[in-house]
């Protein structure tokens, strides 16, 4: 437990920030559901939609630490590939 008034302020932190972080790792997830949901109807054009608001958000997500940025890439490409199978 913490015992200093500087660590009783560290741990309120770390608090905050975990709780800030677990609402942008629900964000991007929640925009990349999106897109995998437009994916499987067929609908090119929502998907494309969708891919274009998500990925700076995975950019985000990455440039900030929540996720690395290979796992960001790697979503990214296979999103956009899920998307350029889809016919018009």
């Amino acid at each position: 437990m913490a015992n200093s008034a500087q660590a009783r302020k560290r741990a309120r932190q770390a608090e905050k920030h975990r709780a800030h972080n677990t609402a942008l790792r629900s964000r991007m997830r929640t925009a990349t559901k999106k897109v995998v949901k437009a994916i499987s109807a067929g609908d090119k054009d929502a998907a494309a939609s969708a891919y274009q608001s998500a990925a700076p958000m995975l950019d985000s997500m990455a440039r900030k630490g929540i996720i690395h940025k290979n796992k960001a890439a790697r979503l990214k490409s296979r999103l956009n590939a899920h998307i350029r199978q889809l016919s018009s």
